[in-house]
């Protein structure tokens, strides 16, 4: 008797990941004009992206699938909200462009290169600071430190919100952990490296791998 076919796209993490897309969406469509409405949404969707991790590895429902869909919207919602910024700070927006461009290329590839060389998971490497950085706490930080960063940024668009020592909350928040968003930058500048140089190695390999069956076909004719 066959064993029934799992349904991967319903699995509770991935069900997780669709809620963080409409509530990125929701965000996206009143960032402009509703902070509050905007805020909150984009406050739980980020949130979430710990609460599917922890429920694939609960439920055994871990999927490529699931990683992937969990990358985009990360890449997504953080490009959503650096396009408000662009807006609100047209002073800054080459720096925006900047860290959108290194977020998503540097991800993508990385994602990619992992899926090439057949890893289990994009978070398994050799390399020491991909070994650091993926590990729970650190990445949690790092990737709260730099959602924390841009919305600040927000926030102190539309409102100083309370005031700390003679600074806005808001402001106060950007200061402290602005130097945290540069770094993770660095650190996906650090994915690229590290998946040029796999990607490179694979390269070799599969020319080598050429060459041999070319040699070989010669010796038989």
């Amino acid at each position: 008797m066959s064993q029934p076919t799992e349904n991967i796209f319903l699995f509770v993490p991935n069900l997780i990941g669709y809620a963080r897309i409409i509530l990125a969406i929701i965000s996206f469509w009143f960032m402009s004009t509703n902070y509050i409405i905007s805020g909150w949404c984009y406050i739980i969707s980020v949130s979430l992206d710990s609460m599917d991790g922890y429920a694939a590895r609960a439920l055994n429902q871990s999927t490529r699938f699931g990683a992937m869909l969990d990358q985009l919207t990360d890449r997504c919602g953080t490009m959503g909200l650096l396009v408000t910024l662009s807006y609100f700070y047209p002073k800054y927006m080459f720096l925006f462009q900047i860290s959108m461009a290194i977020d998503i290329a540097c991800h993508w590839l990385y994602m990619q290169t992992s899926t090439l060389s057949g890893k289990s998971s994009h978070k398994l490497h050799d390399n020491l600071v991909m070994r650091i950085y993926y590990q729970k706490d650190v990445l949690t930080f790092m990737c709260a430190t730099n959602e924390c960063f841009y919305a600040a940024l927000y926030m102190y668009h539309f409102t100083t919100g309370p005031m700390i020592l003679g600074l806005s909350f808001f402001k106060l928040i950007a200061l402290l952990c602005g130097p945290f968003a540069v770094i993770k930058s660095l650190i996906s500048l650090i994915h690229a490296y590290v998946a040029c140089q796999d990607l490179g190695a694979i390269d070799v390999k599969e020319r080598q791998e050429i060459r041999q069956q070319h040699e070989q076909g010669k010796k038989l004719e």
